[in-house]
Protein backbone atom coordinates (compact mmCIF):
# COMPACT_ATOMS: atom_id res chain seq x y z
CA UNK A 1 0.00 0.00 0.00
CA UNK A 2 0.99 3.39 -0.98
CA UNK A 3 0.01 6.72 -0.92
CA UNK A 4 0.89 10.28 1.23
CA UNK A 5 -0.77 10.36 5.57
CA UNK A 6 -1.03 13.27 6.93
CA UNK A 7 -1.30 13.01 10.83
CA UNK A 8 -2.82 15.81 12.75
CA UNK A 9 0.73 15.35 15.00
CA UNK A 10 2.17 16.63 12.01
CA UNK A 11 0.25 19.89 11.07
CA UNK A 12 2.40 23.20 11.21
CA UNK A 13 1.56 26.20 13.21
CA UNK A 14 0.44 27.95 10.01
CA UNK A 15 -1.70 25.45 9.66
CA UNK A 16 -3.42 25.75 12.84
CA UNK A 17 -3.65 29.42 12.68
CA UNK A 18 -5.46 29.19 9.14
CA UNK A 19 -7.70 26.62 10.43
CA UNK A 20 -9.01 29.00 13.16
CA UNK A 21 -8.92 32.09 10.99
CA UNK A 22 -6.18 33.75 13.31
CA UNK A 23 -4.12 37.07 12.53
CA UNK A 24 -0.88 36.93 14.67
CA UNK A 25 -2.11 39.53 17.07
CA UNK A 26 -4.88 37.46 17.64
CA UNK A 27 -2.50 34.35 19.06
CA UNK A 28 -2.79 33.41 22.55
CA UNK A 29 -0.39 34.13 25.12
CA UNK A 30 -2.16 31.23 27.02
CA UNK A 31 -4.24 28.98 27.06
CA UNK A 32 -6.77 28.05 30.44
CA UNK A 33 -8.35 24.85 30.34
CA UNK A 34 -10.92 23.54 32.90
CA UNK A 35 -11.89 19.82 34.03
CA UNK A 36 -15.59 20.47 34.89
CA UNK A 37 -19.12 18.54 33.88
CA UNK A 38 -20.07 22.27 34.83
CA UNK A 39 -19.48 23.12 31.40
CA UNK A 40 -22.00 25.91 30.57
CA UNK A 41 -22.19 27.61 34.47
CA UNK A 42 -18.17 27.57 34.30
CA UNK A 43 -18.02 28.91 30.89
CA UNK A 44 -20.15 31.93 31.62
CA UNK A 45 -18.42 32.73 35.05
CA UNK A 46 -15.42 32.39 32.71
CA UNK A 47 -15.62 34.33 30.00
CA UNK A 48 -17.21 37.37 31.83
CA UNK A 49 -13.98 38.25 33.27
CA UNK A 50 -12.71 38.93 29.76
CA UNK A 51 -13.49 41.11 27.03
CA UNK A 52 -13.69 40.81 23.36
CA UNK A 53 -14.48 36.60 23.93
CA UNK A 54 -15.33 35.19 20.39
CA UNK A 55 -15.86 31.48 19.69
CA UNK A 56 -13.29 30.01 17.83
CA UNK A 57 -14.12 27.65 14.36
CA UNK A 58 -13.93 24.64 17.11
CA UNK A 59 -16.41 24.23 19.26
CA UNK A 60 -16.48 25.50 22.95
CA UNK A 61 -13.18 26.97 22.44
CA UNK A 62 -13.01 30.92 22.99
CA UNK A 63 -10.54 33.22 22.38
CA UNK A 64 -10.55 37.06 24.56
CA UNK A 65 -8.06 39.32 25.99
CA UNK A 66 -7.37 39.96 29.62
CA UNK A 67 -5.97 43.31 30.25
CA UNK A 68 -5.07 43.67 26.39
CA UNK A 69 -3.24 40.18 26.23
CA UNK A 70 -5.16 37.24 24.32
CA UNK A 71 -6.40 33.92 26.35
CA UNK A 72 -7.83 31.24 24.89
CA UNK A 73 -9.88 29.35 27.48
CA UNK A 74 -11.80 25.61 27.17
CA UNK A 75 -13.87 23.86 29.39
CA UNK A 76 -12.39 20.81 28.93
CA UNK A 77 -13.56 17.66 30.86
CA UNK A 78 -10.93 14.52 30.74
CA UNK A 79 -7.90 13.94 29.13
CA UNK A 80 -9.01 12.91 25.75
CA UNK A 81 -10.36 16.59 25.57
CA UNK A 82 -7.85 18.53 27.73
CA UNK A 83 -5.02 17.47 24.90
CA UNK A 84 -6.87 19.11 22.10
CA UNK A 85 -6.54 22.18 23.96
CA UNK A 86 -3.03 22.13 24.74
CA UNK A 87 -2.23 20.45 21.65
CA UNK A 88 -3.59 23.16 19.75
CA UNK A 89 -2.39 26.14 21.89
CA UNK A 90 1.12 24.81 22.37
CA UNK A 91 1.72 24.23 18.29
CA UNK A 92 0.75 28.26 18.01
CA UNK A 93 3.08 29.04 20.10
CA UNK A 94 1.68 29.95 23.47
CA UNK A 95 3.64 30.73 26.62
CA UNK A 96 1.67 29.10 28.92
CA UNK A 97 -0.98 26.16 29.53
CA UNK A 98 -3.29 26.48 33.12
CA UNK A 99 -5.03 23.53 33.95
CA UNK A 100 -7.54 24.34 36.77
CA UNK A 101 -10.55 22.06 38.01
CA UNK A 102 -11.10 20.01 41.16
CA UNK A 103 -9.50 16.59 42.59
CA UNK A 104 -10.12 14.19 44.78
CA UNK A 105 -7.57 13.73 48.00
CA UNK A 106 -5.71 11.26 48.64
CA UNK A 107 -3.81 12.02 51.95
CA UNK A 108 -4.95 12.83 55.06
CA UNK A 109 -4.39 16.24 55.89
CA UNK A 110 -6.10 17.46 52.63
CA UNK A 111 -9.93 18.90 52.94
CA UNK A 112 -12.21 20.12 50.42
CA UNK A 113 -11.54 24.07 49.62
CA UNK A 114 -7.39 23.01 49.75
CA UNK A 115 -5.55 23.57 46.73
CA UNK A 116 -3.24 21.62 45.36
CA UNK A 117 -0.62 23.01 43.15
CA UNK A 118 1.46 19.48 41.80
CA UNK A 119 5.00 20.22 41.34
CA UNK A 120 4.98 16.34 39.80
CA UNK A 121 1.92 14.30 37.83
CA UNK A 122 1.93 10.87 37.56
CA UNK A 123 0.60 9.61 34.07
CA UNK A 124 -1.85 6.96 34.29
CA UNK A 125 -4.40 8.74 32.07
CA UNK A 126 -3.31 6.92 28.70
CA UNK A 127 -2.60 9.88 26.79
CA UNK A 128 0.78 11.79 27.84
CA UNK A 129 3.14 8.93 27.04
CA UNK A 130 2.32 9.62 23.30
CA UNK A 131 3.62 12.87 24.31
CA UNK A 132 7.10 11.58 25.39
CA UNK A 133 6.34 11.71 29.47
CA UNK A 134 7.37 8.74 31.41
CA UNK A 135 5.88 7.61 34.29
CA UNK A 136 5.60 11.34 35.45
CA UNK A 137 5.68 14.61 34.22
CA UNK A 138 6.89 17.69 35.95
CA UNK A 139 4.92 21.62 36.38
CA UNK A 140 7.12 24.27 35.30
CA UNK A 141 8.48 25.16 39.00
CA UNK A 142 8.70 29.04 38.43
CA UNK A 143 4.87 28.92 37.33
CA UNK A 144 4.02 25.80 40.09
CA UNK A 145 5.76 28.50 43.02
CA UNK A 146 4.66 31.47 41.86
CA UNK A 147 0.90 30.18 42.06
CA UNK A 148 1.25 28.83 45.30
CA UNK A 149 2.42 32.02 46.55
CA UNK A 150 -0.16 33.83 45.32
CA UNK A 151 -2.89 31.58 46.55
CA UNK A 152 -1.19 31.64 50.09
CA UNK A 153 -1.35 35.43 50.21
CA UNK A 154 -5.15 34.89 49.45
CA UNK A 155 -5.30 33.03 52.53
CA UNK A 156 -6.16 29.55 50.74
CA UNK A 157 -4.19 26.29 52.43
CA UNK A 158 -2.25 25.04 49.42
CA UNK A 159 0.02 21.88 48.99
CA UNK A 160 2.75 20.96 46.16
CA UNK A 161 4.10 17.50 45.86
CA UNK A 162 3.52 14.74 43.48
CA UNK A 163 -0.34 14.27 41.98
CA UNK A 164 -2.15 11.50 40.26
CA UNK A 165 -3.48 11.76 36.44
CA UNK A 166 -6.26 8.48 35.92
CA UNK A 167 -8.44 7.76 33.51
CA UNK A 168 -12.15 8.06 34.85
CA UNK A 169 -13.62 9.07 38.76
CA UNK A 170 -15.97 5.97 37.65
CA UNK A 171 -13.24 3.61 36.64
CA UNK A 172 -11.74 3.53 40.62
CA UNK A 173 -12.69 1.50 43.68
CA UNK A 174 -10.98 0.93 47.28
CA UNK A 175 -8.24 -0.71 46.38
CA UNK A 176 -6.63 1.66 43.86
CA UNK A 177 -7.45 4.52 46.57
CA UNK A 178 -5.56 2.67 49.31
CA UNK A 179 -2.51 1.83 46.75
CA UNK A 180 -2.73 5.37 45.65
CA UNK A 181 -2.57 6.78 49.14
CA UNK A 182 0.05 4.24 50.09
CA UNK A 183 1.94 5.45 47.11
CA UNK A 184 2.16 9.10 48.72
CA UNK A 185 0.27 10.81 45.66
CA UNK A 186 -1.64 13.49 46.82
CA UNK A 187 -4.80 13.74 44.98
CA UNK A 188 -6.23 12.91 41.81
CA UNK A 189 -7.83 13.98 38.64
CA UNK A 190 -8.22 13.51 34.86
CA UNK A 191 -6.43 16.03 33.03
CA UNK A 192 -3.54 17.68 34.79
CA UNK A 193 -1.05 15.23 33.26
CA UNK A 194 -2.31 15.34 29.98
CA UNK A 195 -1.69 18.91 29.74
CA UNK A 196 1.50 19.20 31.47
CA UNK A 197 2.90 16.46 29.21
CA UNK A 198 1.05 18.32 25.77
CA UNK A 199 2.76 21.22 27.07
CA UNK A 200 6.20 19.98 27.62
CA UNK A 201 6.06 18.52 24.15
CA UNK A 202 5.75 21.73 22.51
CA UNK A 203 8.25 23.55 24.86
CA UNK A 204 5.42 25.51 26.90
CA UNK A 205 5.24 26.22 30.14
CA UNK A 206 2.35 24.39 32.48
CA UNK A 207 0.82 24.86 36.33
CA UNK A 208 -2.22 23.23 37.48
CA UNK A 209 -4.08 24.47 40.38
CA UNK A 210 -6.75 22.02 41.46
CA UNK A 211 -9.59 22.55 44.21
CA UNK A 212 -9.59 19.59 46.87
CA UNK A 213 -13.67 17.93 46.07
CA UNK A 214 -13.77 14.52 47.04
CA UNK A 215 -12.65 13.02 50.48
CA UNK A 216 -11.38 9.65 48.84
CA UNK A 217 -9.62 8.56 52.08
CA UNK A 218 -13.12 8.44 54.32
CA UNK A 219 -15.17 7.42 51.35
CA UNK A 220 -16.80 10.61 50.55
CA UNK A 221 -17.42 11.60 46.90
CA UNK A 222 -18.90 13.98 44.52
CA UNK A 223 -22.47 12.30 45.40
CA UNK A 224 -22.38 12.88 48.71
CA UNK A 225 -22.36 17.25 49.71
CA UNK A 226 -20.32 18.95 51.55
CA UNK A 227 -20.69 20.13 55.12
CA UNK A 228 -21.98 24.39 54.65
CA UNK A 229 -18.01 25.65 55.79
CA UNK A 230 -16.65 23.22 53.65
CA UNK A 231 -18.64 24.36 50.65
CA UNK A 232 -18.20 27.87 51.51
CA UNK A 233 -14.29 27.18 51.71
CA UNK A 234 -14.64 24.68 48.19
CA UNK A 235 -16.58 27.70 46.16
CA UNK A 236 -13.98 30.41 47.71
CA UNK A 237 -11.20 28.62 46.05
CA UNK A 238 -12.50 27.35 42.77
CA UNK A 239 -13.33 31.09 42.08
CA UNK A 240 -9.44 31.92 43.39
CA UNK A 241 -7.71 29.67 40.77
CA UNK A 242 -9.07 31.02 38.12
CA UNK A 243 -8.27 34.63 39.05
CA UNK A 244 -4.75 33.55 40.35
CA UNK A 245 -4.62 32.05 36.23
CA UNK A 246 -5.22 35.25 35.25
CA UNK A 247 -2.65 36.84 37.73
CA UNK A 248 -0.34 34.21 36.44
CA UNK A 249 -1.19 35.90 32.96
CA UNK A 250 -0.27 39.22 33.78
CA UNK A 251 2.82 37.97 34.33
CA UNK A 252 3.91 36.94 30.50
Amino acid sequence: MSGAYRSIMDLTADQWQAALGLEDHELPVAVISEGTWWRELRTGERLSLLENVIELPFPDIFLGRWHGKPVAYCCAYGAPRAVEVAHLFGALGADLAIQIGSCGGLQGDLNPGDIVVPDTAVCEEGIAHIYGAGDSIRSTPQWSDTARALLANQGHVVHGGTHLTWYSIFAQDGRMVEDWHQAGYRSVDMETATTLAAATYFDMAAVSMLVVWDELLRGRSFLDPLEPAHQEEFDRSYEAIFSTALQLVDGL
